[in-house]
């Protein structure tokens, strides 16, 4: 089904593929903030979040941001939080270290992660970041604890930045009062907002061009009806923004209607 609309519409590439090549990433305004804010936090050695509702880009500006950090000069860390212990965490972390542990020990575990942190930045003289996403799954017991593994020379060595991405349930769960020694240590928050309706056509322009089709396939209600249709939501603007292309080359169509896009619509949650 893919296949035909692509022929259809003369396409080079899947459309509104999540998939993109770094140099394919639109930077938006609300990237463009998060860099800043992003920048700010590391060379603090400090705590930053950056939340959104679900599909809003999250991974995807966070993807970008990191993209702009030079590989001889940082190591990322990049861990999917989950439901689980603080020594669950503790094993994701390890692990993306290359070291795999199946003991239970947390004080082994804290004195291996910051052996591994140290010799990162004192040997091998680079700086370090951990990106924590969908950390808003994570149990308060791991927010009440995970400061600690940023405390170096008697924390006064900020070498453990961390960046922590979620919903915004995020931000209710660092109000506790248990989270306060590491919610204290956040230094920038940053919240990706659904796209306006002028962002979306720039959008869907994007997408388009990415994919060799040079002219704007979809007509102004169809632009409208998959902005209200996804709530400015990047995720489900592109299935939405996909589906219509694929409704529109099967009634053989060249332009894309709303119509299209609530036939798209019936597809997708």
């Amino acid at each position: 089904m893919s296949a035909t609309y692509r022929a259809f519409f003369g396409m080079t590439k899947e459309a509104f593929d999540p998939d993109l090549g770094l140099k394919d990433i639109l930077e938006t305004q609300d990237i463009a903030s998060i860099k800043q804010r992003f920048d700010y936090t590391l060379r603090l050695g400090a705590v930053g979040l950056i939340t959104g509702q679900v599909g809003s880009g999250k991974s995807t500006a966070l993807r970008y941001v990191l993209s702009k950090l030079h590989p001889s000069e940082y190591k990322t860390i990049w861990i999917t939080a989950c439901s689980g212990s603080i020594l669950e965490f503790y094993r994701l972390f390890l692990a993306e270290m290359g070291i795999h542990m199946a003991g239970s020990s947390k004080a082994i575990m804290m004195r291996l992660i910051k052996k591994t942190v140290r010799e990162i930045v004192i040997e091998k003289k680079m700086k370090i970041v951990l990106v924590v996403d969908e950390a808003s799954l994570m149990r308060l017991e791991v927010f009440a604890e995970l400061h600690t593994i940023t405390q170096f020379e008697q924390d006064s060595k900020p070498w453990l930045p961390i960046i922590l991405t979620g919903r915004t349930s995020l931000i209710d769960k660092l109000m506790y009062q248990t989270s306060m020694p590491l919610a204290s240590r956040v230094v920038a928050r940053s919240h990706m907002e659904p796209l306006s309706r002028q962002e979306m056509e720039q959008y869907i322009l994007h997408h388009l061009s990415i994919t060799g089709v040079k002219t704007n396939l979809f007509e102004d209600t169809a632009i409208t009806a998959v902005h209200q249709g996804s709530g400015g939501a990047l995720r489900k603007a592109n299935h939405l923004a996909r589906g219509a292309l694929v409704a529109a080359a099967k009634d053989q169509s060249r332009t894309i209607t709303a119509d299209h896009v609530r036939l798209a619509s019936t597809e997708i949650f």
